[in-house]
């Protein structure tokens, strides 16, 4: 009988969530997302971050953290053969937990406009849908 636990997100995890989040649609890797930086996201926001294992193997990932006044959330990924199992509702809760546990009260994510599958389960999660545009700029 398979064992799913939830966990911190660590170092450690890098190349098999990097493994994850290439093969689900709707995540992508890109700058900000190297081994050094993914590295000091997880020092700043210490404990927030959070990963799901099925038998010891990487199922689900979620980086999670804050600025100080809202929380956010990126690349949230569950494996094509793990879902529908409520992976996705534990890592998204462990995470929420978490934010509240600092003392934010609102989080924030990313959800690309053709990426449905992803829009529905944040829908259903009881996430709102902003109209806002975002933008992005190297630095």
């Amino acid at each position: 009988m398979a064992e799913i636990t939830t966990r911190e997100f660590v170092i450690g995890d890098y190349e098999a969530a990097c493994a994850l989040w290439n093969k689900v649609e709707g995540v992508e890797i890109c700058e900000g997302d190297s081994r050094e930086e993914i590295t000091a996201y997880l020092k700043r926001n210490s404990g927030l971050s959070r990963v799901a294992e099925e038998n010891g193997v990487l199922i689900a990932a979620a980086m999670c953290g804050h600025d100080g006044r809202r929380g956010y959330i990126y690349h949230f990924a569950v494996a094509k053969n793990s879902r529908g199992l409520g992976i996705g509702q534990q890592l998204l809760e462990d995470c929420l937990r978490g934010l509240r546990e600092v003392g934010l009260q609102r989080a924030i994510l990313l959800v690309a406009d053709d990426n449905s599958l992803g829009q529905e389960f944040w829908l259903r999660n009881g996430w709102e849908k902003l109209e806002a545009l975002a933008m992005a700029r190297d630095l």
